[in-house]
């Protein structure tokens, strides 16, 4: 499928020279005014460290304004690498430049305010070496608050380790994958690319569907790695507008072309209907907390997910449970 590797909208990434020296790991670790949360980030990563010769360690800091060098010192010492971008390029083209920075054999992409459990590199490792096709491997995810307290647990998507059958499909059905709990060998990324521009929500998940389509990937169900929800994350900043929705509706339409043809229309429907279901949820999270016109803009995103009559009578359905106080603001 040419669209797979279509560099339109993707940067390269850049071969390493085949005699440079090549650790396995390279946790790439980008940020971007998150300070107060990346010395858990940190901690999370050193307290598996097998050494340098083994793990890269580096934080690619986007022009923050919160000092993370300070942190890095405190927690880190001389062991973790240190990239300050010469201005902001925003989460993709710093994403960018953490995959093209990385000098490993697997990449890691943390972010600076998620973290690592005990033995996430262990097991994710197992997958690599019990398959040299292996793409990437990924476990399931806790999601945490801004105090690290647990918030749920992404489902169990088969009871035991090993490769994920028919991935791409059940990953293009709803995102599984959240960037923390994701591990994929660099040569993946040298033969896709990297994320696409035209995504700034859900272009993580746009890449694994990408990934799964083309190379065996490997599921540990323990959950290993913590996502961190809050209001400055990539996510929650776009949350009022709807955009967040917006740009899933397009990831949805760019991967389809990466599934079997007998399968696209069907699987893209059913994701659509997923998200029109979550946008409704988001709306009435919102106008629980008086965002009118947060709530307005989610469910403007589920009618445009999913025009049936059954998402309009869910829409009614919402309105009438809060009175029918919905209007448009002045």
């Amino acid at each position: 499928m040419t669209a797979v590797r279509d560099f339109k909208y993707r940067d390269p990434i850049s071969p390493l020279p085949w005699e440079a020296a090549r650790p396995k790991w390279s946790v790439m670790i980008p940020a971007y005014n998150c300070a107060r949360f990346l010395a858990t980030t940190l901690e999370s990563v050193l307290a598996q460290d097998p050494g340098p010769a083994q793990m890269q360690i580096e934080v690619v800091d986007d022009c923050s304004s919160d000092d993370p060098q300070r942190v890095l010192k405190e927690i880190g010492g001389n062991r973790v690498g240190f990239f300050h971008q010469p201005q902001n390029l925003g989460h993709i083209g710093n994403f960018h430049t953490c995959l093209d920075r990385a000098r490993g054999e697997l990449v890691h992409l943390l972010h600076g305010d998620d973290a690592v459990r005990p033995g996430f590199y262990e097991l994710l490792g197992r997958g690599f070496d019990a398959d040299p096709g292996t793409g990437a491997a990924f476990c399931r995810t806790m999601f945490i608050d801004a105090h690290g307290q647990e918030l749920s647990v992404s489902p169990v998507m088969q009871s035991s380790p090993g490769q994920l059958e028919n991935a791409a499909v059940r990953l293009a059905l709803e995102q599984q994958i959240m960037t923390p709990s994701i591990v994929v060998r660099r040569a993946v990324y040298e033969e896709l690319g990297a994320f696409d521009r035209r995504l700034k929500c859900s272009e993580d998940w746009e890449m694994w569907v990408r990934i799964a389509s083309q190379f065996p990937v490997w599921y540990e169900p323990q959950p290993l790695a913590l996502y961190r929800m809050h209001p400055q994350s990539n996510t929650g900043r776009h949350i009022r507008s709807a955009k967040d929705m917006a740009y899933t509706r397009m990831a949805i339409d760019i991967f389809k072309s990466y599934l079997p043809t007998e399968l696209a229309d069907d699987v893209a429907v059913s994701a659509r209907r997923t998200y029109a279901l979550s946008a409704l949820e988001t709306a009435r999270r919102l106008f629980g907390a008086g965002d009118w016109a947060g709530c307005l803009a989610q469910m403007n995103e589920a009618f445009r997910f999913d025009p049936s009559l059954k998402t309009i009578g869910r829409m009614l359905q919402l309105v009438a449970r809060q009175g029918g106080r919905i209007v448009h603001p002045s």
